[in-house]
């Protein structure tokens, strides 16, 4: 689809699982019972989960929160998104990708859609995780001035 963000789908039991975490596709297309490509136009934000499995267990397990882009914006190349986007955030491995839907559960549960995050708290978030630290939580504070600033942005 032309302009959008294209993200491939696909899940083979206990070899490949990709999927969305969050954010709204404005359109998906099934390709096979176990392969589909969801579409997101420019400025959606998505959560994209990957998943590996080895010879010896997981091999490969990633968490990307994402911004789809224009065609003549810059973007960040990655496996599974056409043609790219823009990278809030990235975490890799069993711990840090664990650390990250902590994250995502705690917005939930504070009714928070993760989409919506001011995308600085998410590069912080994820700059923090890869290097070991706490990450302070999201605030409602940080969120009203979020939506303040948006409101002032045509």
């Amino acid at each position: 689809m032309n302009g959008l963000t294209q993200v491939e789908i696909t899940f083979l039991p206990e070899v490949v699982n990709d999927w969305l975490r969050f954010g709204e596709p404005v359109s998906e297309t099934v390709l096979t019972r176990r392969r589909s490509h969801a579409f997101f136009a420019p400025g959606n934000v998505f959560g994209y989960v990957r998943w590996r499995q080895g010879d010896y267990g997981t091999a490969l397990w990633q968490l990307f929160v994402l911004r789809a882009v224009r065609i003549d914006q810059p973007a960040t190349r990655l496996p599974g998104i056409e043609p790219g986007a823009d990278l809030f955030a990235a975490f890799e491995g069993k711990a840090k990708v664990q650390r990250a839907l902590d994250l995502l559960d705690d917005l939930e549960r504070r009714s928070l859609d993760p989409a919506q995050v001011s995308p600085a708290w998410w590069r912080v978030a994820g700059n923090r995780i890869a290097t070991g630290l706490p990450v302070r939580p999201y605030s409602e504070n940080q969120h009203a001035a979020l939506e303040k600033l948006r409101q002032l942005r045509p």
